[in-house]
């Protein structure tokens, strides 16, 4: 006789242990003390994949520094929409992180969040007039009012001395310097939210795969999850599943068979770093200073050096160069990729092929670099840049969203049409943007609710609803509050 197992309950099952999850979780547990909450995570401990501060670059995206949010168009004008929006979303989420503090719910900001200016650099004639009319379309809007605008190489020299060293004065510089940005580790976050969770009634469950994921009558959903150190099966029944496994999760919401996952196609984007530990050149770079996309190559791979802080350990971090593997996670397997592919977005995944040829290329030739030619592309940033001083460094996978035949490089959610499910794909700008993603997760998925928790919403994020780019009084009264929690005045 067989028996049948009967599967354990929860209200929420979150699937991943990163920072989508995390804040996700920390939100509904704020909002919902009393509800049953479970998170799944297929590795030993929280965050070590994309949210792992050797993953990712660890900057607070706000559209501050990074040159591809804000494009030169054909007649000469700077679109500044992208930039503005992200800025937006970062705002939203510093909010959070705020209340977070405030509440009890994060401590100790200063392990997960530090100040350090972001700064665009370029060099030559071409890019100093690109930068100066980049400045000029932004400067109006309060959220980039602090930025400066520097061409004496003095200057130059003065504040980023390390990049300054061995270049040639005759050479045009120029730097938009933004000095309210920040460092983050997403890791020590992701950490630090589950654990507010788990004090309050949070069960994890690590070690676990979800193996599949079905839907009941009921309209509730079981997850088949299997121990990945003892073979173990067990089920798990939840009312609302939110996926945040990051290069994961397009299989899983291929699995779970909803239609709005159809057509969706992922394209995995390796990512290496060089990194730095020298004392003496991590005290002569304390800066995140983003250069512009090498042409033909993805906007999410443009070149910057990142002034990092790891467990109070300060680096240099310089990439990212790119990296290829079918896998769809650090950890994954070979097979994730094609795996991915059927029939409803195979069309999709051939038409990307066709149409980015010139990314194929580009992934090619970075692939054939060595050690030396890395740190040779360093020196655009450092000239003095010595090969010894340098180590390599393989950082999380990114899977890109492919849809309609395009390759895409933001996040999107997906979810369910009666939102008892939601997944999100994609990368840029990712962690930084994690609190409003998640909003839009509650605002889709829980839309009878959603008024009734508004007015708790609102304390979290005291401009919810308002373009604080329109509000610059409310703007400015959010960011010291914000400033002062966060330890960042």
């Amino acid at each position: 006789m067989s028996c049948v197992v009967k599967p354990a309950k929860t209200d929420i099952a979150l699937i991943g242990a990163g920072i989508m999850s995390a804040t996700l979780g920390a939100i509904l547990r704020r909002l919902q003390p009393d509800a049953a909450i479970t998170i799944v995570e297929r590795l030993d401990a929280a965050a070590e994949e994309s949210s792992d501060p050797w993953n990712n670059a660890g900057t607070g995206h706000a559209g501050l520094c990074e040159l591809f949010y804000t494009p030169e168009q054909p007649d000469g004008s700077i679109e500044i929409a992208k930039a503005v929006r992200v800025n937006e979303q970062f705002q939203v989420t510093r909010q959070f992180w705020a209340y977070a503090v405030q509440n009890g719910m994060l401590t100790q900001p200063r392990d997960f969040v530090n100040p350090v200016p972001h700064v665009s650099f370029v060099h030559g004639a071409g890019g100093v007039d690109y930068l100066r009319r980049r400045h000029r379309a932004l400067a109006d809007n309060p959220l980039f009012a602090g930025t400066e605008f520097i061409t004496d190489f003095g200057e130059f020299a003065t504040r980023l001395p390390a990049m300054a060293a061995g270049r040639d004065p005759g050479i045009p510089v120029a730097l938009s310097w933004a000095p309210d940005g920040t460092d983050v580790d997403f890791g020590a976050l992701a950490n630090q939210l589950i654990g507010y969770g788990v004090r309050h009634g949070t069960a994890v469950l690590f070690g676990h795969e979800v193996r599949t994921i079905r839907r009941e009558p009921d309209g509730s959903w079981t997850l088949d999850l299997s121990n990945r150190r003892t073979g173990q099966t067990r089920r798990l029944n939840a009312g609302f599943v939110f996926i945040g496994a990051g290069g994961a999760t397009l299989g899983l919401l291929q699995r779970s068979g909803i239609p709005e996952a159809r057509g969706f196609g992922g394209f995995p984007i390796g990512g290496r770093f060089l990194r730095c530990g020298v004392p003496e050149l991590t005290a002569g770079h304390r800066a995140k200073v983003y250069g512009a996309p090498a042409p033909g190559a993805p906007s999410t791979t443009a070149p910057h050096l990142d002034a990092r802080l790891v467990n109070g350990v300060p680096w240099l971090l310089f990439g990212p160069f790119a990296g290829w593997s079918p896998r769809f996670l650090k950890h994954g397997r070979g097979t994730d990729l094609p795996r991915s592919v059927r029939p409803d977005n195979l069309a999709s995944l051939l038409g990307a092929g066709i149409r980015e040829r010139e990314l194929v290329g580009y992934l090619l030739g970075q692939l054939r670099r060595t050690h030396s030619a890395r740190v040779e592309a360093l020196r655009e940033f450092l000239p003095d840049a010595l090969d010894r001083d340098w180590s390599a460094l393989t950082a999380g996978q990114r899977v890109q969203v492919i849809r309609s035949g395009r390759l895409e490089f933001d996040t999107t959610i997906v979810s369910a049409a009666d939102g008892s499910i939601a997944g999100l794909l994609g990368a840029s700008p990712g962690a930084s943007t994690a609190v409003p993603a998640m909003l839009e997760v509650l605002a889709r998925c829980f839309a009878g609710r959603f008024a009734d928790w508004l007015p708790t919403l609102k304390e979290m994020v005291p401009s919810l609803g308002t373009r604080l780019s329109d509000e610059p009084a409310l703007f400015e009264q959010v960011w010291e509050w914000g400033s002062q929690q966060l330890q960042l005045g």
